[in-house]
């Protein structure tokens, strides 16, 4: 493996999970890329092969070794890394844990909606003299999602198609009280980082999808035991398994070309008069509007 700067390496799809994905059958790692971005450092490297002939460029999202807690990872430097690379989809594989009886531990859950209950998060490029107001009532892509779906489908997977990912701030699991309050939201499903990612994501004109992990019962179950990290760790890799299987199905049967809404998602949604940008923020954007004068 060799390790080499963004020029010379490009990909189309991105995924953004853990260690245990990169050994996904049939994956031909190529390089390593190490990217500099105006957000600052990724959370590493990103890994970049090919899979039944489609380019695709991995990332750790909490470092190699998972270093970083959910609030300390640069999700815009992680975002702003795949569009540098190429990247138009991304596809999030990301542990969650079940708010409802019938979502059971060791279920795929494809959301098509996101509650954001962060509280310490950079969720935007457009700040420093431009604010930008993306369309985000959708908040993943309909395509993308169809088709993990699909996967799960094609693969005989229990699988759950639909559902809101309530992303709290974390590091620490949820307190009784707050899990039993999130189950009266109506939510399905409950993790740390995807809602950021998905803001960012559709601020760059990425389409995105998660593919949720359920790994536990959160605390609101009181016949199960409480969350520990033993026990989520014990049944994510169990769903890293077919999280696995659910890609290398998804990913070779993707069209090449993206026919959404995602890919013009900043069309209307700058209200800052472009004369009144401040030019060091438009260098600053200038691959996210590459219409912008430096």
């Amino acid at each position: 493996m060799t390790t080499t700067r963004r020029r010379s390496a490009r990909a189309t799809i991105g995924i953004i999970g853990g260690s245990g994905l990169y050994d996904i059958e049939g994956f031909k790692t190529k390089k390593t890329v190490t990217v500099r971005t105006p957000f600052g450092s990724p959370s590493g490297p990103l890994t970049i092969g090919s899979l039944a002939g489609r380019d695709v460029a991995f990332l750790a999202r909490h470092g190699a070794g998972h270093r970083l807690s959910p609030s300390q990872i640069n999700y815009r430097a992680n975002i702003h890394a795949f569009k540098q690379v190429g990247v138009e989809r991304i596809l999030s594989v990301s542990a969650v844990g079940s708010m409802k009886e019938a979502i059971h531990p060791g279920d795929l859950l494809v959301p098509d909606q996101f509650y954001d209950h962060t509280k310490h998060r950079r969720a935007t490029f457009f700040e420093d003299g431009v604010v930008a107001h993306v369309a985000f009532a959708d908040p993943v892509c309909p395509k993308l999602t169809a088709a993990l779906a699909e996967g799960c489908e094609r693969l005989g997977l229990t699988h759950h198609r639909g559902g809101t990912y309530l992303c709290m701030e974390g590091p620490q699991f949820s307190t009784r009280a707050e899990s039993l309050i999130y189950r009266q939201w109506g939510v399905e499903v409950i993790g740390m980082t995807n809602a950021t990612e998905a803001k960012l994501a559709r601020e760059a004109q990425i389409c995105y999808a998660t593919l949720a992990l359920v790994t536990d019962y959160d605390c609101w179950h009181h016949e199960e035991e409480a969350v520990t990290v033993e026990g989520v760790i014990k049944i994510l890799t169990e769903n890293v398994a077919k999280a696995k299987r659910v890609l290398a199905a998804v990913i070779p049967a993707l069209p090449i070309d993206r026919r959404c809404a995602c890919e013009a998602a900043l069309a209307h949604a700058i209200i800052t008069q472009p004369g009144a940008i401040p030019r060091r923020t438009r260098r600053k954007l200038a691959l996210l509007l590459p219409g912008t004068r430096t």
